[in-house]
């Protein structure tokens, strides 16, 4: 019974451990598109910027918007990549996105060259000190950083960096390796 007792303690201190590490997260909408589709299962490291100073280009992360969450009335968690970190100048102008003047490569982009709205520009752009500026992978339906309604977003308001997808199983691995492969 003692050593019943003793794993069952253990057991619980790692899920409680696991927890305050990972966040899972399911994919509800497609502004991710090509990279990552609705009802993907993915894990989030909410420890990735606590001991970083801050998020890097090209990082998929998960954040409270001050967008209203229909199902709960709470602030909506997005998730997007990373495009431009703090000091930054991004660019956006015919479709396409420019960093610090130079275009960006953007493989994993759904159609590239193209935005929600057809005449979405953006003229220099500096990223204010700790804030990201994000954009989701299918530019065509993605609320981001663009929007006046998500707008840079605060290093506070991230919850973590994807890291792995779980589900679908033919898909699973890192998503650093993921996207990189595109």
């Amino acid at each position: 019974m003692k050593e019943f007792i003793k794993d069952l303690i253990i057991a619980v201190v790692i899920v409680l451990a696991v927890t305050m590490v990972i966040k899972p997260t399911i994919v509800k909408e497609s502004s991710m598109e090509r990279t990552l589709y609705e009802n993907n299962y993915l894990f989030v490291n909410k420890l990735a910027y606590k001991f970083k100073d801050h998020p890097a280009r090209g990082d998929i992360i998960v954040f409270k918007s001050n967008l209203d969450n229909t199902e709960d009335g709470s602030k909506k968690l997005l998730i997007k990549r990373v495009i431009g970190v703090e000091g930054d100048t991004i660019t956006i102008k015919d479709g396409n996105v420019y960093r610090n003047g130079e275009l960006i490569n953007e493989p994993y982009v759904h159609t590239p060259g193209v935005t929600y709205e057809e005449d979405m520009t953006i003229d220099e752009l500096q990223v204010p000190e700790n804030r990201v500026f994000c954009m989701g992978d299918n530019r065509e339906v993605s609320l981001d950083s663009r929007s006046e309604e998500v707008g840079t977003v605060a290093e506070r308001d991230i919850v973590g960096k994807a890291f792995v997808r779980l589900f679908p199983f033919s898909e699973f691995g890192s998503l650093s390796t993921y996207s990189e492969k595109e």
